[in-house]
């Protein structure tokens, strides 16, 4: 296999075998394009970790070649290749006798930056990852709550400015809220910052949540389906990751199927100056008795509703909670729906104008596109 022009990190036929003769991985075969956030998901046992380390040589493979930006790993010395790639884990593994600064400014202290830049660069990834260091910097771990910790852990790994993160179940020991809520903050960094992270997981949900392709591994290390996370929810390449992504899937596609401008549907609009009868008009002609109300640059403004175009002298307009902005998902389009009991979804660009209305037919209109798009040819 050769890798591709933009590949940060390759793995050809890599495998793991242990002296008792058990393997844990078998022939892996794996391209993780630069900038890329990758996932590696599957059932315990499957060799997801052992993949993970295998790549800064914290288990040294058996077989097979680890190219990382185009240089074998096993040619490269241990110690500098773990000090140039970012790693983040499940416990954190936290100095407790050091303060948060400190904990930071690892590596760039084993890498022999002066005290001034180190603490410079400790405090801006603090500040980075949402703990302020006028507060935090000199606490030590045991001061901290367990998502804070695991903020820490990432400032940490991104210390030396990595271009490659690797991340062991890395919020799998926070509660369900707190880790949304890291989930959240580290869709932001990626966003911000554009790593090469490979990502294991065991939680299909946090996968196709997080990842920019998704990697499915049987026992073994058996690559059984590599894809966006709509192609693996949509399109499962076989029996095995079709049980593994679960009988809701559709249900999860929702939240990787971004609304896309064809999805929307013109809805009844009127001017925030039309008159009452102008409104009826319109709602009658689109077959409603509701109308959106816009200013005259498409601005939202509100919505009509029937009992007031049905009585009212002049046209009253209400607040429209039922809005959103067009990056969300069908997720959160049909979150919006059950949650204000909304036959429309008005959706807006970056400048609040009205771009179209999500119903529950075109949001399952949508729903059927994306399968489509994501069927294998």
């Amino acid at each position: 296999m050769q890798p591709t022009e933009d590949a940060m990190i390759v793995l050809e036929g890599v495998g793991k075998r242990y002296a008792d003769g058990s393997v844990a991985v078998r022939d892996l075969s794996l391209t993780v394009p630069r900038g890329a956030l990758v996932a590696l998901v599957g059932p315990s046992g499957c060799g997801k970790s052992t993949t993970l380390k295998m790549v800064n040589r914290l288990i040294e493979p058996t077989s097979g070649r680890i190219l990382l930006d185009g240089d074998d790993v096993m040619k490269a010395d241990p110690v500098v290749l773990r000090r140039g790639i970012g790693y983040v884990i499940q416990q954190v593994g936290l100095f407790p006798h050091q303060t948060i600064r400190e904990n930071v400014a690892t590596v760039p202290t084993l890498l022999h930056w002066d005290r001034k830049r180190a603490r410079s660069r400790a405090d801006e990834l603090l500040e980075l990852v949402g703990l302020e260091p006028a507060t935090y910097a000199t606490r030590y771990p045991h001061q901290l709550s367990g998502g804070q910790r695991q903020r820490v852990g990432v400032a940490r790994a991104l210390a030396a400015d990595p271009p490659v993160l690797l991340m062991d179940e890395p919020f799998g020991a926070v509660d369900p809220i707190v880790r949304e809520r890291l989930q959240d903050e580290f869709l932001r960094l990626q966003h911000e910052l554009g790593k090469t992270v490979l990502f294991v997981t065991h939680d299909i949900d946090e996968a196709v949540r997080l990842g920019d392709r998704v990697a499915v591994l049987a026992n073994g290390g058996d690559l059984r389906q590599y894809d966006s996370p709509a192609a693996v929810l949509g399109s499962p390449a076989d029996d095995f990751v079709a049980e593994f992504v679960g009988a809701d899937r559709g249900l999860r596609r929702l939240a990787v199927t971004p609304i896309e401008v064809e999805d929307l549907e013109e809805a009844p609009t009127v001017r925030e100056d039309a008159s009452v009868e102008d409104a009826r008009r319109v709602a009658e002609a689109a077959g409603t008795s509701s109308a959106i109300v816009v200013d005259d640059a498409d601005r939202l403004v509100g919505w009509a509703p029937a009992e007031h175009l049905a009585s009212a002298s002049t046209l009253r307009v209400r607040p429209m909670e039922a809005s959103l902005h067009r990056t969300a998902t069908l997720k959160d389009a049909w979150a919006v729906m059950l949650r204000y009991d909304a036959g429309w979804v008005a959706v807006l660009d970056d400048d609040g104008r009205l771009l179209g209305v999500l119903t529950p037919e075109s949001l399952h209109a949508a729903l059927r596109r994306s399968v489509r798009v994501t069927a294998p040819a």
